[in-house]
């Protein structure tokens, strides 16, 4: 009876584990589609070159600024409004984590866009070279992925610990990641059907090889209306989300 209880237990945070999948999918686009925006765009700084792979630094520092700033400063003042010792539940923490994932994608088709229209009035279109627009453009995107990252990874660690049983904690706190996995494949499928759908007679697509004739605009702006739907389910299933305590009780 006990194995049958905690296996129901694994099946109810199956739906949030769920909604996590596109957020670990956008966060796959630093090592890809914002390396390539990147690479299109001015990369000197004064006399200094920046890389575009090396930009994606820009999110590691914003974790390391923001982990503290969170522990000390805006638990705090969550705790103030709320009572809870955690400042906010995991459940909460992980919205905020995809509201802030949605942002980057946003952020990211804008500068796209801007990148984009610049190509145009500088008659760059069909040359596949660098617009001349800074790369210091692509900050913010970074920066909202590493608030997201902050948010979303350490509250969904903290909601499979509290919520899954002593006997089953380990693999559910294994299971907790296998979203990485999960929205890895379902990159490579949304990637590979971009093409598909986009690229007809002489258009190139939302994604060509040379970026200045494609939309990776369109393609952002597609991810954070995806991202604004998962929100949107996320919601859905927190509301309706017993924890195990409640249930106890």
């Amino acid at each position: 009876v006990t194995q049958v209880e905690e296996l129901k237990i694994l099946v109810r945070m199956l739906p949030i584990w769920s909604t996590v999948i596109l957020y670990s999918t956008v966060q796959e686009h630093v090592f890809s589609t914002f390396v390539e925006q990147g690479m299109v765009m001015e990369k000197h700084f004064g006399s200094f070159e920046i890389p575009a792979a090396s930009f994606q630094s820009v999110q590691v520092v914003t974790v390391l600024l923001l982990i503290p700033f969170y522990g000390r400063v805006l638990v705090a003042v969550f705790r103030k409004f709320t009572g809870r010792t955690n400042g906010i539940t995991p459940l909460q923490r992980m919205g905020v984590g995809l509201f802030f994932s949605m942002l980057s994608m946003t952020s990211a088709a804008v500068v796209e866009s801007n990148r984009l229209r610049i190509a145009q009035d500088k008659g760059l279109v069909h040359h596949q070279v660098a617009v001349p627009m800074s790369i210091l453009w692509q900050g913010p995107q970074y920066m909202l992925l590493g608030a997201a990252e902050v948010f979303t990874n350490i509250g969904l660690s903290e909601f499979f610990y509290g919520e899954s049983p002593d006997s089953m904690r380990s693999m559910c706190m294994a299971f907790s990641f296998a979203n990485i996995a999960a929205g890895n494949y379902l990159n490579s499928f949304i990637l590979s059907l971009v093409p598909v759908f986009t690229a007809t007679g002489d258009t190139p697509g939302w994604i060509p090889g040379n970026l200045n004739e494609g939309h990776l605009d369109r393609f952002y702006f597609m991810m954070a209306g995806l991202s604004f739907l998962n929100l949107l389910a996320f919601m859905f299933c927190a509301t309706r989300y017993t924890n195990v305590k409640r249930l106890r009780i």
